[in-house]
């Protein structure tokens, strides 16, 4: 059995993805859950037994079998869940990607915490990088929250994001909109070199 870690993680998904912008919003995912489980923490919030780049490897992982399965959404996780199978990889992880595209494949409903932050995180890193591509510059330095938030109430932009599903953290996380999006941007931001922008 190999040990699931950041660098194999990693692998794992270049050695599934090859399209180089998919490449980036799985790491954007995997560092802004990178964030919320340190955001969490400070608020002694419960994390479950899974550490801060355990969080961050679900990120990474969450949209690894996408370019294989986009054909075919019922297989979308589950492909992925078939590649773990050669991982050590705690129960708790695997619960994660069973609740990921589960309005398709019906695996589980999300439950604890980093289910629904991954939940909500998934279309807000998106957004906000659509944010990013309409400003000048076409970098993270020049997006704001007060941008994002302007942007999120003009219906016809980035009208494919499902800002409901980003919406639910308020109600499932417990963090205001404005926090949840300043904490996803900063995490990008610190990432913007990885993330092209």
């Amino acid at each position: 059995m190999k040990t699931l870690n950041i660098e194999t993680a990693t692998n794992l998904l270049h050695e599934k993805m090859k399209n180089k912008n998919l490449r980036r919003h799985c790491y954007a995912v995997g560092k802004v859950l990178h964030a919320y489980h340190d955001f969490y923490e400070r608020e002694d919030r419960d994390v479950d037994s899974l550490s801060a780049n355990e969080w961050e490897i679900v990120g990474l992982l969450h949209d690894s079998d996408y370019e294989i399965t986009k054909d075919d959404w019922s297989l979308h996780t589950v492909m992925l869940l078939e590649w773990l199978k050669d991982y050590e990889v705690k129960d708790e992880m695997l619960n994660v990607f069973r609740s990921h595209n589960t309005k398709i494949t019906n695996l589980r409903n999300p439950e604890t915490l980093l289910e629904w932050t991954l939940e909500c995180s998934d279309e807000l890193t998106g957004f906000i990088v659509a944010v990013a591509l309409v400003m000048p510059g076409k970098n993270l330095d020049e997006v704001t929250v007060e941008r994002v938030l302007k942007r999120f109430k003009q219906k016809e932009f980035a009208r494919a994001v499902d800002r409901s599903q980003i919406m639910q953290c308020v109600e499932k996380v417990n963090v205001p909109v404005d926090k949840f999006v300043e904490i996803a941007l900063d995490a990008m931001k610190q990432n913007s070199e990885l993330l092209g922008l």
